[in-house]
């Protein structure tokens, strides 16, 4: 038997008694058509089994339908999360995402490999990304935003927390519960994310008259977190409160405070996480932690990508999302 021929935009025009525009209009997100055609349309399509062809529509317009998306890591919940948040809202606006996810080592095969799929625009919102690479991306021609980064160049324009405010915040907590031997532990050194959180706690601290306790790279691992917080730990005098650059790291820190060390959080040190993520949340930790309010970021990020695209000289822009610093059990009370 014969396989029979799909049905097209054609056969649905005719059955729903419209012009062949209407049912194109009914498919294309954002475009005008009355309700009851809509519902002519659909009702249609349905009786004919008809599937509009994206990859066809997209070739009559020089456009892909595509947003491609690099991430370096999917370990941080955080990450997780805020992925799933770009590609729900992409889906809403009428795209859909192509992700690549690698690390540093084989960063530059993903690029290319993303540009063949003629992708739309590109979100980057992996932490590990060089400055060389998203400058590439951007003189590819293609429309970039970086989120939850920025970069020097400037030749890129991003949306990210206020990392630098949030490393504020939590001197703040610190300082007003009483703490003044106050450790940190970034992430890997050269993101700008780390960067700010850190120069944020440090700079309100020296207004506060001290300075950082100790302050060591815990690389986003937890192994490698363990490891510098024992070495703050076997400090003289060791620190009385230790501001993690991410939940992970601080549950990582918190296990090696209260599992090897046996002290109490937050009576004998406090323990501060950033990005309230869920294990945050988790009663088992119940940890202090800086939100990054992720879901404005991620309809900023998508916003902007889609602005630039519409504009034959889209401007640079820097967004900043505010941060909030949610106060759990690993932190004193303020009096």
């Amino acid at each position: 038997m014969m396989k029979k021929k799909p049905a097209g935009s054609q056969d649905v025009a005719k059955l729903a008694g419209v012009s062949r525009s209407a049912v194109s209009r009914t498919y294309t997100p954002g475009a005008y058509v009355s309700e009851e055609t809509r519902a002519k349309v659909l009702a249609a399509a349905a009786m004919l089994d008809y599937s509009p062809n994206a990859i066809a529509r997209s070739l009559s317009k020089s456009r892909s339908g595509l947003i491609g998306i690099i991430a370096s890591t999917l370990d941080n919940p955080f990450y997780a999360r805020l992925l799933e948040l770009l590609a729900s809202t992409l889906q809403a606006r009428g795209y859909a995402a192509l992700l690549m996810v690698g690390d540093a080592r084989n960063m530059d095969e993903l690029l290319a490999k993303l540009l063949s799929y003629q992708v739309d625009g590109v979100l980057l919102p992996a932490s590990k990304l060089t400055s060389r690479m998203a400058v590439s991306l951007h003189r590819s021609g293609r429309p970039v935003v970086l989120v939850n980064h920025t970069l020097d160049s400037r030749e890129v324009s991003s949306v990210s927390g206020d990392n630098y405010g949030g490393g504020r915040m939590v001197a703040d907590l610190l300082w007003e519960t009483g703490h003044r031997r106050i450790a940190y532990v970034s992430g890997p050194i050269d993101t700008s994310s780390a960067v700010d959180r850190g120069r944020g706690l440090q700079d309100r601290l020296r207004e506060y008259g001290i300075g950082v306790h100790a302050q060591a790279s815990g690389e986003d691992t937890r192994e490698q977190t363990a490891v510098v917080v024992r070495q703050m730990l076997n400090m003289t005098p060791p620190p009385d409160a230790i501001f993690c650059a991410n939940d992970t790291m601080a549950v990582a820190a918190l296990e090696v405070v209260t599992l090897e060390y046996g002290l109490r959080v937050p009576d004998d040190i406090a323990i501060v996480g950033y990005d309230n993520t869920i294990l945050s949340t988790e009663r088992l930790h119940a940890l202090t932690s800086v939100d990054q309010n992720l879901e404005q970021m991620a309809q900023s990020a998508v916003d902007m990508l889609i602005r630039k695209m519409a504009s034959d000289a889209p401007d640079l822009a820097d967004l900043s999302v505010p941060a909030t610093l949610i106060r759990r059990s690993t932190t004193r009370p303020r009096d």
